[in-house]
């Protein structure tokens, strides 16, 4: 493989099932958590549905009494801090990356909450960018499990991400930030963080994503979206398709949450340039009776990067209206800032190794657009593997219009990834050279063997996967130093 020689230091360890049945016996039992170590391992030998098969998620694994429940007993600390709640099939983080870093700028504490995490699972909760020590995030973590252990059985056991989704609320109490930016996990409706009433709600795009659970057509997907809104909280929406539109009005309208779409109510545009000291980029304007943020550099690369930075300025306009000051110039000087690990990422400079957790088919299609009006090459190869429960054949298809080749793998331990074989034989149809490899550190290799030192290669499909990726080549980088 040349330069890049990448090996396999073993498999990650495969999360524990965990008993949910309601009476069993020994299920609330406090843990001691003296270590980083031991404060993982209890969190991952919980139920974790972002690496569950889909088909097995049930009724009671996606519900909100027990979390309603257990932010009671941990003081309600979601209360104490005023907050920005971001859901969306695509776009959502960064969405959330940019709101924080403007209102850092601005002169706030920010905390800030996502999933899924890439190398430390202390990326999901930080201050003003920054992660958790590890004396924090095990002392928090065991606040939680004394906690739990005070939980009514009929409940069940909390889930990984209603733990984790506590931790961050505790954190952020205790650390009286100003304001705290959270992305949705998964839909909106019934997930952990929907216990919140925040000061602003935002939409990101929407389009076909965890369709076994969330419903089979974008209108199913945004009526589960758009149960975040909440009465007298303004909310606001990227543009969708007018059937999306639609349902989030209708849904804003039915719990009384003032609406707008992002460049048709709120007045948004955004353009296209190329200069030789920035390279090629986007820009966006927004204004309002409050503020007039004018010819703003998108921080991201792609298009569809100035929707969701559209999104973060309308929220941000929203915000000002409830007592926030975002003046324009330190908000520019905020996006400025913005880095977003596992996004168009440029990981590796020979042969050029671009990781995006890309994991749709609409997420697919911007990506390979982005890299071709940012990056320059003549061959493409492309890493893939994704959830099983995904718009499979539509990823493809879209891999298919801009790859020269393929090759398939998936994150072990993840029972949701699709088989890579089965990968293989759908996009066979198409005629695009692909091959299977049995894990990431190969699927690298063989990849890095197909490109000439100038060309690039691209692993994207999950989040999970680019995660692996970027773990594998962070390593290699500290062995060449």
């Amino acid at each position: 493989m040349g330069k890049l020689a990448i090996t396999t230091s073993g498999k990650p360890r495969k999360p524990v099932a965990v008993d949910t049945t309601p009476g069993t016996s020994t299920m609330h039992k406090a843990p001691q958590l003296e270590s980083m170590t031991s404060a993982i391992r209890w969190l991952m030998d919980r139920v974790d549905v972002e690496r569950m098969n889909p088909t097995r998620v049930d009724a009671d694994t996606l519900k909100l009494d027990r979390m309603h429940k257990l932010a009671e007993l941990l003081d309600s600390p979601q209360k104490a801090v005023r907050m920005v709640h971001v859901a969306g099939t695509k776009g959502k983080g960064s969405t959330c990356e940019m709101t924080a870093a403007c209102l850092e700028a601005c002169g706030y504490a920010v905390g800030i909450y996502t999933s899924p995490h890439l190398m430390d699972i202390r990326e999901r909760i930080r201050i003003n960018r920054k992660i958790m020590a590890t004396s924090d995030f095990v002392r928090i973590a065991q606040r939680v499990a004394d906690k739990v252990s005070d939980l009514p059985e009929a409940l069940g056991v909390p889930t990984f991400f209603e733990l984790i989704t506590a931790m961050g609320f505790l954190h952020f109490a205790e650390e009286a930030v100003d304001v705290a930016v959270i992305e949705v996990g998964l839909g909106g409706r019934l997930d952990s963080t929907n216990i919140i009433t925040p000061e602003v709600t935002g939409i990101s795009s929407i389009s076909l994503d965890h369709m076994q659970i969330l419903g089979s057509t974008v209108e199913a997907i945004a009526a589960e979206k758009a149960g975040i809104f909440k009465a007298g909280v303004p909310a606001v929406s990227a543009m969708q398709p007018e059937s999306v539109l639609e349902v989030l009005r209708k849904s804003a309208e039915a719990v009384g949450a003032p609406f707008q779409v992002v460049g048709r109510d709120i007045d948004f545009s955004s353009r296209f340039e190329a200069q030789s000291n920035l390279g090629p980029h986007h820009r966006v304007s927004l204004s309002s009776p409050r503020n007039d943020f004018d010819h703003l550099q998108v921080p991201l690369k792609g298009e569809h990067q100035t929707l969701n930075c559209g999104l973060a300025l309308a929220m941000l306009d929203k915000l000002c209206e409830r007592g926030f000051k975002t003046p324009a110039a330190k908000v520019t000087k905020g996006l400025s800032t913005v880095q977003l690990p596992g996004r168009m990422e440029l990981a590796w400079p020979k042969p050029r190794i671009v990781l995006d957790g890309a994991h749709n088919a609409e997420s697919i299609k911007c990506l390979m657009k982005a890299i071709s009006s940012h990056m320059s090459y003549d061959t493409l190869v492309v890493v893939f593997g994704c959830a099983a429960d995904k718009d499979i054949d539509g990823m493809l298809h879209e891999i298919s219009l801009a790859a020269d080749k393929v090759i398939f793998t998936r994150v072990h331990g993840n029972a949701r990834a699709a088989d890579p074989a089965e990968l293989q034989r759908r996009l066979s149809e198409t005629g695009k050279m692909s091959q299977v490899a049995d894990d990431v550190a190969s699927a690298l290799h063989l990849a890095a063997k197909a490109v000439p030192r100038e060309d690039l290669i691209c692993v994207t499909g999950s989040l999970h996967l680019v995660g692996e990726a970027k773990k594998l080549l962070t390593s290699m980088s500290v062995k060449k130093t």
